[in-house]
């Protein structure tokens, strides 16, 4: 949970304070509201109540439209791949953090599987008389502990 209960994602903003602060019209608002533009927070009432990411949103549509001449239905285009452009690179990031997770489980079970081949190459098959190799699941990871058997 966010630590700053006022930050930008917090809606506070009656739709007049939203309009004043973006430059807009009240009904522009309400008009990018029912397009899925920006959709604000709502009250128990139904009261629209715009964040100040909500703000900046309006600005940039704004900005678009007017600057770059981006008619309505190109910028809500715009906006669905930008966040889907979010969203895939947080999915990549979670794809890249278990591919990281499951490289430190196979180089492990390498080791593993290394000092056991070289035990029984050694002819020591269990190890050291009274110990043996025990798995301990650490997250996502398996260590192996030796454990004396005393």
């Amino acid at each position: 949970m966010n630590a700053d209960p006022f930050g930008d994602d917090t809606p506070v903003y009656v739709i007049s304070v939203a309009a004043q602060l973006s430059g807009l019209h009240p009904q522009t608002l309400r008009t990018y509201d029912r397009m899925g533009l920006v959709s604000p927070g709502r009250t128990a009432g139904r009261g629209r109540r715009y964040s100040m990411r909500d703000i900046v949103m309006l600005r940039e549509i704004q900005r678009l439209s007017q600057e770059e001449g981006i008619n309505l239905s190109g910028i809500k285009h715009i906006l669905e791949l930008q966040r889907d452009n979010v969203r895939l690179r947080e999915e990549l990031a979670k794809a890249h953090r278990a591919l990281e997770e499951l490289a430190n489980e196979l180089e492990s079970t390498r080791s593993v599987a290394a000092r056991l081949a070289q035990q029984r190459r050694h002819g020591d098959p269990g190890g050291t008389p009274g110990s043996d190799l025990v798995p301990i699941r650490h997250t996502s990871v398996v260590v192996w502990h030796e454990r004396n058997r005393d």
